[in-house]
């Protein structure tokens, strides 16, 4: 029977922690799968008789198809009711991780991992719809505090955890280690997860999310298309023109909706403006980093796959660390000083990775890493709640979806610049992914990330100056 999704669901307190443990271990296992493929990179290039620098479309795929779907989650959800979509979800998971971990070329890992990125990119926004209407509000933002818990232990052990298992058994266990888990969880759905649906029926604008999900798409793989798959440099430029004339379209059409996928009236908040493409373009250089910097430890300094997943560790324990200090540091001085000075920080730190394969200490490498990973989550903390803080409550809902895929958007794009510009490196230097020369290629990617990073700080320059701010960036929920 469906429940009315503006009433807490007549569920007993067990079946609540049940639902919040199942939603976060959902978040998990999709968080996970975005940083758990990096450290075993190299090892899939040599079984998959591939460059190791051209496996960054394993990550694309991955981050691409999660952003082009989000945009339609809650409709799904309110369509079809929470608990078959999100069941529908993990069993799409599962079998996308059960292709992966089969998968005999690169192009066929690509597609699995497609699949797989479909089914993760309903976990989290159906999970939390759930626990929305599930929960009292009261208790919403506890509930949602447990369930992003996990959200910062994915990336934490996925580094590590990859190299372990691409040591200890094969990069095919990258993979098929969702399959069990993702089956308990499916079980466990049929039982504890509340079904939900929205009251009447909504019209999707199909059209409007095909414009959108085409120009993310064409605009990624003109990108990523010339190193990763051959494509001709014109046909990669009539994509990314094409691309970008749908993103076009699509503003032109929202403007005539009475119900768009996303109101342009979102944009006439200015901090959600700038949140918005400081997101998107200050990601682009540190959502690159964690496919680099694996690529540099093993290829560029010898480091095996569980060796270079635990050196990257302080990167992310320093970032969970800092979390608390990070809404301090934005009361007091304020959006636009905090962001301006970390942006600049973080693309000189960014550029200086060229410098680590000249270290002589490991510890000095280790603070680099660890001082990088604190500066980023700064950097997220400060730009979720800016854009965020100023959204009226009927502004709530699409303005997180879009922002929620943005920063997908922004993942994958990172990882597609990131290898498009050390392919033309490796190309100009001839690099089959072997030899001293990938080290320079690597230093010469760190540099123009860095670049990239550092152009962004004009876009938080435009937020207006401020040194307090309201209490209302304490209410906020602003993990990653």
């Amino acid at each position: 029977m469906n429940q009315n999704p503006s009433a807490p669901a007549p569920a007993d307190d067990r079946s609540l922690r049940i639902l919040l443990w199942l939603v976060a271990v959902g978040f998990f296992m999709q968080t996970l799968d975005g940083t758990i493929v990096n450290t075993a990179l190299p090892a899939m290039a040599r079984d998959l008789n591939e460059s190791p620098l051209r496996m960054q479309s394993v990550i694309v795929a991955y981050s691409l198809t999660m952003a082009t779907l989000i945009p339609i989650s809650g409709w799904l959800a309110d369509r079809f009711g929470t608990r078959r979509i999100y069941m529908g979800a993990i069993l799409v998971f599962v079998l996308g991780s059960l292709l992966c971990g089969m998968a005999g070329s690169l192009r066929e890992l690509v597609l699995a991992r497609v699949v797989q990125g479909a089914g993760g990119a309903l976990l989290l926004p159906v999970g939390r719809l759930s626990v929305l209407r599930a929960y009292p509000k009261e208790q919403f933002l506890a509930a949602m505090s447990f369930v992003a818990i996990p959200g910062l232990i994915g990336p934490l052990i996925g580094p590590t955890l990859g190299g372990w298992l691409t040591e200890a058994a094969s990069w095919h266990w990258v993979f098929l280690v969702n399959v069990p888990v993702g089956l308990l969880g499916w079980l466990a759905a049929t039982r504890y997860l509340p079904d939900f649906r929205g009251e009447g029926r909504v019209r999707l604008d199909v059209a409007g999310y095909l414009l959108l999900a085409l120009s993310m798409v064409m605009v990624s793989l003109s990108v990523d298309g010339v190193h990763s798959y051959g494509l001709p440099v014109v046909a990669a430029v009539v994509m990314l023109v094409s691309g970008l004339a749908c993103l076009a379209a699509y503003f032109v059409r929202a403007s005539r909706q009475a119900q768009p996928l996303f109101p342009l009236g979102l944009f006439r908040v200015p901090s959600y403006t700038i949140g918005l493409l400081g997101n998107l373009f200050s990601r682009l250089g540190s959502s690159a980093m964690p496919f680099l910097v694996p690529l540099l430890l093993q290829l560029g300094m010898g480091y095996s796959p569980a060796q270079a997943g635990m050196t990257m560790l302080p990167m992310a324990l320093a970032g969970m660390l800092v979390k608390r200090l990070a809404t301090g540091t934005i009361t007091r001085y304020g959006y636009r000083t905090v962001l301006v000075t970390n942006t600049v920080l973080l693309g000189l730190l960014i550029a200086s990775f060229a410098l680590v394969p000249l270290y002589q200490n490991v510890w000095l490498m280790l603070l680099h890493l660890a001082v990088f990973g604190a500066c980023n989550s700064i950097q997220f903390t400060a730009m979720n709640a800016l854009t965020l803080h100023d959204l009226d409550p009927h502004q709530a809902s699409s303005g997180n979806s879009l922002f929620s895929m943005m920063q997908m958007l922004a993942m994958s794009l990172g990882v597609a610049l990131a290898g498009a510009v050390l392919g033309a490196f490796s190309d100009r230097l001839q690099l089959d992914g072997h030899g001293e020369g990938v080290v320079l290629a690597l230093q010469g990617t760190y540099l123009c990330m860095g670049l990239m990073t550092l152009a962004s700080t004009w876009i938080f320059w435009q937020q207006s100056p401020e040194s307090r701010l309201t209490r209302r960036l304490q209410r906020l929920d602003v993990t990653e």
